[in-house]
């Protein structure tokens, strides 16, 4: 059976306040990086999945984000699926 490298990249919604973004923003202004904005922390997960074909591995991805590694209230989700 064909396997499938995935990577997820789980962030939160724009419209959303990120604490954890805006704390290393500050931190990153205090040492004189004064030129960064908007930063955003998030996750990246990565996996490898049997699947009979990659549009299958697709699905199971999204299943998998939006049943647990994604809070469809207030993350969004990215993914890439290769072929191993």
């Amino acid at each position: 059976m064909p396997r499938f490298n995935i990577e997820i990249k789980v962030m939160p919604r724009p419209t959303l306040l990120d604490p954890q973004g805006k704390a290393v923003e500050h931190a990153l202004t205090a040492l004189d990086f004064e030129t960064v904005e908007n930063v955003r922390i998030g996750k990246v997960l990565t996996l490898t999945v049997e699947s009979d074909s990659r549009e299958r591995a697709e699905q199971e991805a999204t299943t998998m984000c939006e049943r647990l590694l994604a809070n469809p209230v207030t993350e969004d989700f990215v993914f890439s699926v290769s072929e191993t």
